[in-house]
């Protein structure tokens, strides 16, 4: 009988994303694929270094031993190699220890068809094209900047942040925003607090870990939540009302009116943060682990 990841927290992650493998991408870039495939041969047995998105996945799969009667959490590696060159990959899961059964090599081709076969809840990658790829399907999906220096993620808790606007939620205030200045932003926020955001393409992902809070241990939730946003008086009356209209509850958020958020991120210590702004993830990501999420495009009618 075939397995049912319904009830699971389904992750599609780019082994460039879990592993360091900066070096073997430049070979690739620089010398070609014969090069590329002779030096992943040499080197199968040599265990592949942590990636910007290790600790956290590492984390989330401890949740599994948390609940003995389903997978709640479930990791899928990507990657564009061919499967003959998928041997270091998994011995450097098994090195860790990582609850990883499953992975994809394509060959070289589009991952993009198959996240849905996935049904995946979040893909993270080191791919800009394969990122937004996947935002553009309609998935959250998030480009990985490289790992902080000296990070320590936050033991016995799994902390994830988020961004609000073009996050959260839909990019239509930070539109008006980036068209119309702050004034008109306060304004159109004002009118419309009591009026709940649209969804934007990490919602349903925040309803799951939301859900993920309480349903494994209320009294000690193993994920907490924060929204770490530019947002400040009176636009965050939004944020908290549109929350409450999702019936999600988060356990903190700052509403940084302008201020920087890296001093936030590396006190909350989050696991992974997640924003669409390279004007704050390039501050964010020099301490805890930062993604960037693309613009949704608007594809050309047929």
């Amino acid at each position: 009988m075939a397995v049912d990841l319904s009830n699971s927290l389904v992750i599609g992650i780019s082994s460039r994303a879990l592993f360091a493998l900066e070096n073997e991408n430049k070979i690739f870039e620089e010398q070609g694929l014969e090069a590329y495939r002779q030096y992943q041969r040499e080197h199968e047995d040599q265990i592949l270094e942590p990636g910007t998105a290790f600790p956290l996945i590492k984390a989330l799969l401890e949740l599994n031993k948390l609940d003995p009667n389903r997978r709640v959490v479930d990791v899928i590696v990507t990657s564009r190699n061919s499967p003959d060159l998928g041997l270091r990959i998994f011995n450097s899961i098994e090195h860790y220890q990582l609850d990883i059964i499953r992975a994809a090599f394509t060959g070289g081709a589009s991952l993009a068809p198959y996240l849905a076969a996935f049904n995946l809840d979040l893909y993270l990658s080191k791919s800009e094209k394969d990122v937004q790829a996947a935002i553009n399907a309609g998935y959250a999906a998030a480009l990985l900047y490289d790992p902080p220096t000296g990070y320590d993620a936050y033991p016995d808790q799994i902390r994830i942040a988020f961004d609000a606007d073009a996050v959260l939620f839909s990019e239509e205030s930070e539109r008006v925003y980036q068209e119309q200045g702050l004034e008109a932003f306060v304004a159109h926020e004002r009118e419309r607090a009591k009026q709940p955001l649209p969804a934007g393409p990490f919602a349903k992902l925040l309803k799951v870990l939301s859900l993920l809070q309480f349903d494994l241990d209320a009294d000690h939730p193993p994920v907490r939540i924060a929204i770490v946003t530019a947002r400040g008086s009176p636009a965050h009356e939004r944020v908290i009302r549109t929350l409450r209209e999702w019936d999600v509850r988060v356990d903190e958020a700052f509403f940084l009116g302008g201020l920087a958020k890296d001093s936030i991120l590396k006190a909350f210590r989050a696991h992974i943060f997640f924003d669409d702004q390279d004007a704050h993830l390039s501050r964010t990501a020099k301490v805890v682990p930062s993604a960037r999420v693309p613009y949704k495009q608007q594809l050309p009618s047929a």
